[in-house]
Protein backbone atom coordinates (compact mmCIF):
# COMPACT_ATOMS: atom_id res chain seq x y z
CA UNK A 1 0.00 0.00 0.00
CA UNK A 2 0.91 3.41 -0.53
CA UNK A 3 1.27 5.65 3.06
CA UNK A 4 2.91 8.67 4.09
CA UNK A 5 5.80 7.59 6.23
CA UNK A 6 8.94 8.38 8.54
CA UNK A 7 11.42 5.53 7.19
CA UNK A 8 13.68 6.21 10.38
CA UNK A 9 14.16 8.91 13.27
CA UNK A 10 15.24 12.23 11.94
CA UNK A 11 14.16 11.63 8.40
CA UNK A 12 11.87 13.23 6.69
CA UNK A 13 8.25 12.13 5.90
CA UNK A 14 8.45 10.28 2.44
CA UNK A 15 5.25 8.45 0.47
CA UNK A 16 5.93 5.56 -0.75
CA UNK A 17 4.98 1.41 -0.26
CA UNK A 18 4.47 -0.58 2.91
CA UNK A 19 2.83 -3.84 3.59
CA UNK A 20 -0.84 -3.77 4.10
CA UNK A 21 -1.06 -4.20 7.71
CA UNK A 22 -3.37 -6.89 9.47
CA UNK A 23 -6.12 -5.86 12.12
CA UNK A 24 -5.33 -7.55 15.23
CA UNK A 25 -7.88 -8.42 18.34
CA UNK A 26 -9.60 -5.18 19.34
CA UNK A 27 -8.69 -3.49 15.99
CA UNK A 28 -10.26 -2.53 12.90
CA UNK A 29 -8.23 -2.14 9.48
CA UNK A 30 -9.62 0.53 7.32
CA UNK A 31 -9.91 1.01 3.27
CA UNK A 32 -8.73 4.61 4.09
CA UNK A 33 -10.78 7.45 2.18
CA UNK A 34 -9.64 10.88 3.94
CA UNK A 35 -7.32 11.36 6.58
CA UNK A 36 -6.67 14.84 8.58
CA UNK A 37 -3.61 16.40 9.36
CA UNK A 38 -3.27 17.89 13.45
CA UNK A 39 -0.60 19.34 15.67
CA UNK A 40 0.43 16.35 16.79
CA UNK A 41 1.61 14.72 13.64
CA UNK A 42 4.11 17.83 13.30
CA UNK A 43 5.45 16.70 16.46
CA UNK A 44 5.91 13.06 16.14
CA UNK A 45 7.43 13.97 12.71
CA UNK A 46 9.56 16.15 13.82
CA UNK A 47 10.71 13.60 17.10
CA UNK A 48 9.21 15.80 19.86
CA UNK A 49 7.23 13.03 21.75
CA UNK A 50 10.51 10.57 21.01
CA UNK A 51 11.26 10.90 24.80
CA UNK A 52 8.04 10.59 26.52
CA UNK A 53 6.87 7.62 24.28
CA UNK A 54 8.73 4.82 22.44
CA UNK A 55 8.88 5.27 17.99
CA UNK A 56 8.63 2.08 15.93
CA UNK A 57 10.22 3.03 11.86
CA UNK A 58 8.46 2.71 9.41
CA UNK A 59 6.08 5.29 11.18
CA UNK A 60 3.30 6.26 8.93
CA UNK A 61 1.79 9.49 9.96
CA UNK A 62 -1.87 10.94 11.19
CA UNK A 63 -4.26 9.78 13.17
CA UNK A 64 -7.82 10.54 12.06
CA UNK A 65 -9.34 8.99 9.10
CA UNK A 66 -12.77 8.28 7.40
CA UNK A 67 -12.97 5.12 5.25
CA UNK A 68 -14.70 1.33 4.91
CA UNK A 69 -14.00 -1.25 7.08
CA UNK A 70 -11.53 -3.96 4.86
CA UNK A 71 -11.31 -6.14 8.25
CA UNK A 72 -11.78 -6.68 11.84
CA UNK A 73 -10.14 -8.72 14.46
CA UNK A 74 -11.06 -10.65 17.75
CA UNK A 75 -13.36 -9.09 19.76
CA UNK A 76 -14.92 -6.49 17.33
CA UNK A 77 -18.84 -6.44 16.90
CA UNK A 78 -19.87 -2.75 16.59
CA UNK A 79 -18.30 -2.64 13.21
CA UNK A 80 -18.21 -5.30 10.27
CA UNK A 81 -16.10 -5.25 6.87
CA UNK A 82 -18.04 -3.23 4.46
CA UNK A 83 -19.36 -0.20 7.05
CA UNK A 84 -18.34 3.20 6.57
CA UNK A 85 -16.70 4.59 9.91
CA UNK A 86 -14.75 7.78 11.30
CA UNK A 87 -11.80 6.79 13.37
CA UNK A 88 -8.62 7.80 15.34
CA UNK A 89 -5.53 6.01 16.05
CA UNK A 90 -5.32 6.66 20.06
CA UNK A 91 -1.69 7.84 21.00
CA UNK A 92 -0.33 4.85 22.82
CA UNK A 93 3.52 3.51 22.86
CA UNK A 94 4.75 2.28 20.20
CA UNK A 95 3.88 5.27 18.21
CA UNK A 96 3.93 3.69 14.66
CA UNK A 97 0.52 3.19 12.96
CA UNK A 98 -0.81 5.74 11.28
CA UNK A 99 -3.79 6.96 8.66
CA UNK A 100 -2.21 8.90 5.78
CA UNK A 101 -2.04 5.77 4.13
CA UNK A 102 -4.41 2.70 1.45
CA UNK A 103 -5.23 1.01 4.33
CA UNK A 104 -5.10 1.75 8.19
CA UNK A 105 -5.22 -0.15 12.04
CA UNK A 106 -7.04 1.81 14.28
CA UNK A 107 -8.41 0.94 17.61
CA UNK A 108 -11.63 -0.74 18.12
CA UNK A 109 -12.37 1.91 20.86
CA UNK A 110 -12.01 4.57 18.62
CA UNK A 111 -13.86 3.64 15.67
CA UNK A 112 -17.63 4.89 14.95
CA UNK A 113 -20.12 4.53 12.38
CA UNK A 114 -20.10 7.55 9.47
CA UNK A 115 -23.24 8.95 9.41
CA UNK A 116 -24.73 8.63 5.66
CA UNK A 117 -25.43 12.39 5.34
CA UNK A 118 -21.36 13.42 5.83
CA UNK A 119 -18.78 12.72 3.25
CA UNK A 120 -15.24 11.16 4.14
CA UNK A 121 -13.48 14.46 3.84
CA UNK A 122 -15.79 16.29 6.40
CA UNK A 123 -16.02 13.57 8.83
CA UNK A 124 -12.48 13.03 8.67
CA UNK A 125 -11.75 16.75 9.99
CA UNK A 126 -13.76 15.96 13.19
CA UNK A 127 -11.74 13.41 15.17
CA UNK A 128 -8.94 14.55 17.46
CA UNK A 129 -9.67 18.92 16.85
CA UNK A 130 -13.22 17.92 17.85
CA UNK A 131 -12.58 16.25 20.69
CA UNK A 132 -9.89 18.97 21.41
CA UNK A 133 -12.03 21.31 21.40
CA UNK A 134 -14.73 19.58 23.18
CA UNK A 135 -12.38 18.73 25.97
CA UNK A 136 -10.69 22.44 26.58
CA UNK A 137 -14.75 23.86 26.44
CA UNK A 138 -16.06 21.05 29.11
CA UNK A 139 -12.52 22.17 31.27
CA UNK A 140 -13.17 25.86 31.75
CA UNK A 141 -17.22 25.01 31.71
CA UNK A 142 -18.08 28.90 30.68
CA UNK A 143 -21.64 29.71 31.58
CA UNK A 144 -24.03 31.72 29.54
CA UNK A 145 -22.98 35.23 29.35
CA UNK A 146 -19.56 34.70 30.23
CA UNK A 147 -16.87 35.92 27.87
CA UNK A 148 -13.85 33.69 26.86
CA UNK A 149 -10.46 34.12 24.18
CA UNK A 150 -9.66 31.52 22.43
CA UNK A 151 -5.68 32.32 21.40
CA UNK A 152 -5.13 30.21 17.82
CA UNK A 153 -8.64 30.38 16.48
CA UNK A 154 -8.34 29.93 13.10
CA UNK A 155 -6.88 26.55 13.25
CA UNK A 156 -9.02 22.97 13.08
CA UNK A 157 -8.90 22.79 16.98
CA UNK A 158 -10.07 26.97 17.76
CA UNK A 159 -12.69 26.29 14.83
CA UNK A 160 -14.44 23.70 16.94
CA UNK A 161 -14.05 25.79 20.07
CA UNK A 162 -15.47 28.60 19.01
CA UNK A 163 -18.38 26.96 18.01
CA UNK A 164 -18.96 24.89 21.02
CA UNK A 165 -18.58 27.59 23.12
CA UNK A 166 -20.85 30.48 20.99
CA UNK A 167 -23.57 27.44 21.33
CA UNK A 168 -23.28 27.86 25.05
CA UNK A 169 -24.21 31.23 25.33
CA UNK A 170 -20.93 32.54 25.85
CA UNK A 171 -18.96 35.65 24.04
CA UNK A 172 -16.15 34.41 22.15
CA UNK A 173 -13.35 36.41 21.56
CA UNK A 174 -10.97 34.91 18.96
CA UNK A 175 -7.49 35.77 17.61
CA UNK A 176 -6.55 35.07 13.89
CA UNK A 177 -5.10 37.03 11.06
CA UNK A 178 -7.50 39.21 8.80
CA UNK A 179 -8.39 36.99 6.37
CA UNK A 180 -9.87 34.98 9.02
CA UNK A 181 -12.20 37.11 10.99
CA UNK A 182 -15.01 36.46 8.52
CA UNK A 183 -14.94 33.07 8.70
CA UNK A 184 -14.53 32.91 12.43
CA UNK A 185 -17.58 35.40 12.91
CA UNK A 186 -19.64 33.24 10.68
CA UNK A 187 -18.41 30.46 13.32
CA UNK A 188 -19.81 32.31 16.33
CA UNK A 189 -16.83 34.52 17.44
CA UNK A 190 -18.28 38.14 18.78
CA UNK A 191 -14.69 39.49 17.32
CA UNK A 192 -11.55 38.68 16.22
CA UNK A 193 -8.11 39.96 16.73
CA UNK A 194 -5.43 40.08 15.00
CA UNK A 195 -2.30 38.83 16.94
CA UNK A 196 0.24 40.05 14.17
CA UNK A 197 -0.98 43.31 14.85
CA UNK A 198 0.61 44.02 18.18
CA UNK A 199 -0.12 42.90 21.80
CA UNK A 200 -3.29 40.94 21.44
CA UNK A 201 -4.13 41.12 25.52
CA UNK A 202 -3.87 45.06 25.82
CA UNK A 203 -6.52 45.30 22.86
CA UNK A 204 -8.29 42.40 24.55
CA UNK A 205 -8.75 44.70 27.72
CA UNK A 206 -9.61 47.98 25.87
CA UNK A 207 -12.56 46.26 24.93
CA UNK A 208 -12.96 44.02 28.09
CA UNK A 209 -11.30 46.43 31.17
CA UNK A 210 -12.10 43.75 33.41
CA UNK A 211 -10.62 40.63 31.71
CA UNK A 212 -12.51 38.26 30.21
CA UNK A 213 -13.70 35.17 31.92
CA UNK A 214 -11.41 32.46 30.48
CA UNK A 215 -8.92 31.65 28.34
CA UNK A 216 -8.15 28.69 25.78
CA UNK A 217 -4.74 28.59 24.51
CA UNK A 218 -4.26 26.79 21.23
CA UNK A 219 -1.08 28.29 19.95
CA UNK A 220 1.43 29.72 22.30
CA UNK A 221 4.51 27.71 23.31
CA UNK A 222 6.00 30.33 25.96
CA UNK A 223 4.42 32.39 28.34
CA UNK A 224 5.39 35.74 27.10
CA UNK A 225 3.42 34.94 24.17
CA UNK A 226 0.10 33.42 25.93
CA UNK A 227 -2.35 36.70 26.52
CA UNK A 228 -2.61 35.35 30.15
CA UNK A 229 -3.16 39.45 31.03
CA UNK A 230 -6.70 39.24 29.37
CA UNK A 231 -8.07 37.38 32.22
CA UNK A 232 -9.10 38.07 35.04
CA UNK A 233 -7.81 37.50 38.28
CA UNK A 234 -9.80 34.14 39.85
CA UNK A 235 -10.12 33.30 35.78
CA UNK A 236 -9.61 29.86 34.27
CA UNK A 237 -7.44 28.58 31.45
CA UNK A 238 -7.61 25.19 29.65
CA UNK A 239 -4.39 24.97 27.56
CA UNK A 240 -3.08 22.24 24.35
CA UNK A 241 0.10 23.44 24.56
CA UNK A 242 1.38 22.92 27.92
CA UNK A 243 1.72 27.30 28.16
CA UNK A 244 1.00 28.15 30.67
CA UNK A 245 2.94 26.80 33.61
CA UNK A 246 1.56 26.21 37.21
CA UNK A 247 3.84 28.68 38.30
CA UNK A 248 2.64 31.22 35.60
CA UNK A 249 -0.82 30.37 36.33
CA UNK A 250 -0.72 31.52 40.41
CA UNK A 251 1.39 34.69 39.78
CA UNK A 252 -1.86 35.61 37.40
CA UNK A 253 -4.18 34.37 39.69
CA UNK A 254 -5.42 32.18 37.65
CA UNK A 255 -6.66 28.62 37.53
CA UNK A 256 -6.02 25.72 34.96
CA UNK A 257 -5.99 22.80 33.17
CA UNK A 258 -3.46 21.33 30.32
CA UNK A 259 -5.91 19.42 28.48
CA UNK A 260 -5.56 15.52 27.12
CA UNK A 261 -7.57 14.70 24.03
CA UNK A 262 -8.81 11.14 23.93
CA UNK A 263 -11.44 10.28 20.79
CA UNK A 264 -12.90 7.30 21.56
CA UNK A 265 -15.59 6.28 19.51
CA UNK A 266 -18.56 7.89 21.96
CA UNK A 267 -17.39 11.16 21.29
CA UNK A 268 -16.15 10.85 18.06
CA UNK A 269 -19.85 9.71 17.48
CA UNK A 270 -21.70 12.64 19.48
CA UNK A 271 -19.92 15.30 17.53
CA UNK A 272 -20.24 13.74 13.87
CA UNK A 273 -24.06 13.77 14.93
CA UNK A 274 -23.33 16.99 15.48
CA UNK A 275 -22.03 18.10 12.47
CA UNK A 276 -24.47 15.57 10.63
CA UNK A 277 -27.44 17.59 12.02
CA UNK A 278 -25.69 20.86 10.89
CA UNK A 279 -25.68 22.02 14.10
CA UNK A 280 -21.70 21.82 14.09
CA UNK A 281 -19.36 22.95 11.33
CA UNK A 282 -16.33 20.63 10.10
CA UNK A 283 -14.35 23.60 8.83
CA UNK A 284 -12.15 21.94 6.47
CA UNK A 285 -9.78 24.77 5.08
CA UNK A 286 -7.86 22.91 2.48
CA UNK A 287 -7.76 19.63 0.80
CA UNK A 288 -4.82 17.90 -0.69
CA UNK A 289 -4.38 14.66 -2.71
CA UNK A 290 -2.26 11.76 -0.63
CA UNK A 291 0.83 12.63 -3.43
CA UNK A 292 0.57 16.15 -2.45
CA UNK A 293 0.20 15.30 1.52
CA UNK A 294 3.94 16.70 2.73
CA UNK A 295 2.55 19.88 1.75
CA UNK A 296 -0.21 19.85 4.51
CA UNK A 297 3.09 19.92 7.30
CA UNK A 298 4.47 23.29 5.86
CA UNK A 299 1.10 25.03 6.48
CA UNK A 300 0.75 23.59 10.02
CA UNK A 301 4.62 25.17 10.82
CA UNK A 302 3.98 28.22 9.15
CA UNK A 303 0.49 28.76 11.26
CA UNK A 304 -0.95 29.18 7.43
CA UNK A 305 -3.85 26.54 7.84
CA UNK A 306 -7.34 28.16 8.40
CA UNK A 307 -9.22 24.94 9.94
CA UNK A 308 -8.59 21.85 8.86
CA UNK A 309 -6.10 20.26 6.53
CA UNK A 310 -8.06 16.89 5.13
CA UNK A 311 -5.90 14.40 2.54
CA UNK A 312 -8.14 12.61 0.47
CA UNK A 313 -6.78 9.25 -0.18
CA UNK A 314 -9.34 6.94 -2.18
CA UNK A 315 -12.00 7.73 -4.23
Amino acid sequence: MRALHVPAAGQAPVLGELPTPQAGDGQVLVQVKAASLNGIDNAIVAGLIADLMPHEYPLVVGRDAAGIVAAVGAGVAHVEPGDAVIGHVLLAPPVQAGTIAEYAVLPAAAVTAKPPELDDVTAAAIPLAGTAALTAVDAIDPKPGQVVLVNGAGGGVGSYAVQLLAARGVTVVATGTAPDADRLIRLGAATVVDYTAGDVAARVRAAHPDGVDALIELAAFTVDSSPLAAVHRGGQVASATGIPDEKSLEAAGLTGTHIVSAPVREVIAALAEQVAAGTLTADVGTVLPLDAAVEGFGLLAGRRARGKIVITVGD
